[in-house]
């Protein structure tokens, strides 16, 4: 009878553990997106220009993963394939990026306008585009937000209205 009271027991603990064990909420691990892999040609941590003097940083496909997460979550009304729709004339291509004043063809270049907007030519503060305060984006999700744009514009076909770097 105690053998068969312990068995009984046994099966009550397995069928108890069990489930919370399988139930168990697992660490979710950062996926790069098919986009990303795909038309930005990233698998392997790629480097990409932090400032003007030629400094660069790696960003993995899950980074700019997140990034392209972000800017679906927060930029694509306006940039919808890289356009502007405020301002049709002024796209995310690399070209325009890197022919505003100041330039915004690095990470710190781009950060710095989302952390505070400013007109393509640098004249004035603008308000087409929202400002990213740190306590809205930290500095790592507006860099890999960052390094999805500038990563787009170089590799994404149809970024941007005048993007025809491959």
């Amino acid at each position: 009878m105690l053998r068969r009271g312990v068995f009984v027991c046994f099966l009550l603990g397995i069928l108890v553990i069990l489930p919370m064990v399988l139930l168990a909420p697992q660490p979710v691990l950062a996926a790069a997106d098919s986009y990303v892999t795909r038309y930005l040609k990233v698998s392997e941590p790629v480097p990409l220009e932090l400032d003007a003097e030629g400094h660069t940083r790696l960003f993995s496909a899950e980074d700019l993963s997140a990034g392209k997460r972000l800017f679906e979550q927060n930029c694509l009304n306006c940039h919808v394939g890289g356009a502007t729709l405020p301002d049709p004339t002024i796209s995310l291509s690399l070209t325009a990026l890197q022919g505003a004043t100041p330039p915004r063809k690095d990470i710190n270049s781009l950060v710095a306008y989302l952390r505070q907007p400013m007109t393509y030519d640098g004249s004035e503060e603008t308000f087409w585009c929202r400002q990213v305060p740190e306590s809205w984006m930290s500095q790592t999700q507006i860099e890999d937000l960052a390094a999805f744009v500038l990563r787009a514009a170089q590799k994404a076909p149809g970024w941007g209205i005048d993007n025809l770097e491959s």
